[in-house]
């Protein structure tokens, strides 16, 4: 579809979408679930081979349990992405929260003026997290982004991710802009999604969720080059529509850490937040797909 046939199609109709109170959103993400799950079945053979890989010890009847769950969540998330387009502030605040060691946390690193790497998985509405700090807190965040191939919804999302104000950078820029806002003197969060499939040359392999899987080492390099410290940033799904956020420092000192270990901290405590709700993570994502050279 072309730019103009996307703005004057697309674009309507998703604000027409986003204007509706919540609950008509929730029935209309039912409806989805229906369609996604039981008429096209979408992924479902890689969200049931996911989950027995990293659930080993559970039945068949948990494992479904938990994708119809992840099933009925995912339909939701579509919809509050696009709830973003038109949230006022109080409103997002209302069914987004923080907790009380989120708020220590993020105010501890803006009251000093320090700059810190938030690393955040695809857990709980991962959107609504990247975009969170920007409704709570006064220091930039630059949320790190990879664009999509498609350059309509490339730029649509661009546009709603930056909203409220932040600051939004491809990887290929991202060096550059940290170190133009070093030199401003200009504290920033960085905002990173740690949990994609990193090619397997170069990246950090652990056990995660029982099975051989690479890391992206980016989250760990940036605290290394600059000094900065590195929190992760957890979600919880209260009930539908409404998420919390916690923060946990994984380290200020990233430099006198062992080569590996900030990617093995912020792993373990992504597998913790999945532990806890597994059906809010992104099980269709192909996770697992590359397999580590044995040398």
């Amino acid at each position: 579809m072309g730019k103009i046939a996307f703005n004057i199609f697309v674009i309507p109709l998703l604000y027409s979408i986003s204007i509706l109170p919540f609950w008509l959103l929730q029935l209309k993400s039912s409806a989805l679930y229906v369609l996604v799950y039981y008429v096209t079945g979408y992924r479902k053979k890689v969200v049931m081979q996911n989950l027995r890989n990293s659930f080993p010890g559970r039945s068949e009847e948990e494992l479904k349990k938990i994708s119809k769950q992840f099933y009925k969540h995912f339909c939701d998330v579509i919809f509050e992405i696009i709830k973003l387009l038109t949230i006022s502030p109080d409103k997002f605040r209302k069914h987004f929260t923080l907790t009380e060691d989120a708020l220590k946390v993020f105010r501890y690193f803006e009251n000093n003026k320090q700059s810190v790497v938030g690393v955040m998985g695809h857990c709980g509405n991962w959107e609504w997290g990247a975009i969170a700090h920007q409704f709570y807190f006064k220091q930039l965040i630059t949320g790190v982004y990879h664009p999509l191939s498609n350059k309509n919804f490339d730029t649509f999302m661009l546009n709603l991710r930056g909203r409220m104000g932040g600051n939004i950078v491809s990887m290929k820029n991202l060096y550059r802009e940290l170190l133009t806002l070093k030199q401003n003197k200009t504290a920033t969060t960085i905002g990173l999604i740690a949990d994609q499939t990193p090619p397997p040359e170069g990246a950090y392999w652990t056990t995660f969720l029982n099975q051989d899987t690479p890391v992206f080492n980016g989250a760990e390099k940036l605290a290394r080059k600059f000094n900065y410290p590195v929190i992760y940033v957890g979600i919880k799904k209260l009930k539908r529509g409404y998420y919390q956020m916690n923060a946990t420092i994984l380290t200020e000192k990233p430099n006198e850490l062992a080569e590996g270990q900030i990617s093995e901290l912020h792993t373990r405590a992504l597998e913790k937040n999945i532990l806890e709700q597994p059906y809010i993570w992104l099980w269709t994502h192909k996770r697992w797909k590359h397999k580590r050279t044995v040398i």
